[in-house]
């Protein structure tokens, strides 16, 4: 495995591969990585020759008043872990590298940013669709692999690249959870034990909104309540917001309907820390 940090460097390794018919698989991540980092690493190694991992915190997408600088980072870890995935390369830029000059260039994706974490983070998704399009740009990967629990990028970025005529075919992985349910994220590490322990309402909430539209209930608002309802039985829940839309169109919906495709997405603060969960159900 090599640890490349520069643009230059990784476009003539890469070319070399390209040039002996290689396919191209890419992990875009944030670092301190975790089983479900590794289970998109794993899948990138199943369908493509040569996985390139690439670890950079943007602070494009961070806020004034969000968590850059006390985001979780160990390179150290994440070579471990990519090692043992058997990742080709991991591509670690500093933000120096990657932003050389002020950005006078960004790239917006309109409408569905408008919604869930675009309506609480404003420009996060305006700093992840530049970031993700510069990456693609470096990487030029024939396959990109991104995990379920962000569905909400997931949507931008697809959008992305249909709008740009990019020629990469993004592969959406499944949630990779803990045991007791809480969807495997970096930003758990900051949980205090008791935050951890309420946490698992996250999940349990979305199973019982699955089990409630298995029954034949189909009003969303009636649905929403129901989750909003079961989080606030825990006091450090503080809710960011609840929404069932169509997937991954994001629109408003009221009445469930068959064939249709739909998230149910939410966003908690326990303490300081947000954190995300969704599910998505065919209808």
């Amino acid at each position: 495995m090599k640890i490349i940090t520069t643009v230059k460097e990784l476009r003539e390794e890469l070319k070399a591969y390209r040039h002996l018919g290689k396919s191209i698989g890419f992990v875009p991540t944030m670092g301190y990585l975790h089983e479900g980092h590794e289970s998109l690493m794993i899948e990138a190694k199943k369908q493509t020759d040569i996985v390139v991992l690439s670890i950079f915190v943007n602070p494009l997408q961070f806020g004034p008043n969000e968590d850059f600088e006390r985001y979780p980072r160990d390179l150290e870890k994440d070579q471990d872990i990519a090692t043992k995935a058997g990742i080709d390369i991991i591509f670690a830029p500093s933000v120096k590298e990657m932003y050389p000059n002020e950005m006078k260039t960004t790239v917006q994706v309109i409408d569905i940013t408008s919604k869930l974490c675009g309506a609480s983070r404003p420009g996060h998704f305006e700093g992840v669709a530049t970031v993700v399009s510069k990456l693609f740009l470096i990487v030029q990967p024939d396959k990109a692999f991104f995990g379920q629990k962000d569905a909400q990028q997931i949507a931008v970025i697809q959008q992305m690249v249909d709008d740009l005529n990019f020629p990469i075919n993004i592969v959406a992985c499944p949630i990779v959870r803990e045991e007791d349910g809480l969807a495997r994220s970096s930003r758990n590490v900051y949980l205090s034990t008791e935050e951890r322990l309420q946490a698992v309402i996250l999940n349990l909430s979305l199973q019982s909104a699955k089990e409630e539209i298995i029954k034949g209930n189909q009003n969303t608002e009636t649905i929403k309540q129901l989750i909003i309802q079961k989080i606030n039985e825990m006091p450090l829940a503080k809710i960011d917001y609840v929404e069932i839309l169509t997937y991954p169109s994001l629109k408003e919906i009221e009445t469930l309907q068959q064939g249709e495709k739909v998230i149910i997405a939410l966003a908690v603060w326990f303490g300081k820390t947000r954190l995300i969960d969704n599910l998505l159900i065919e209808i």
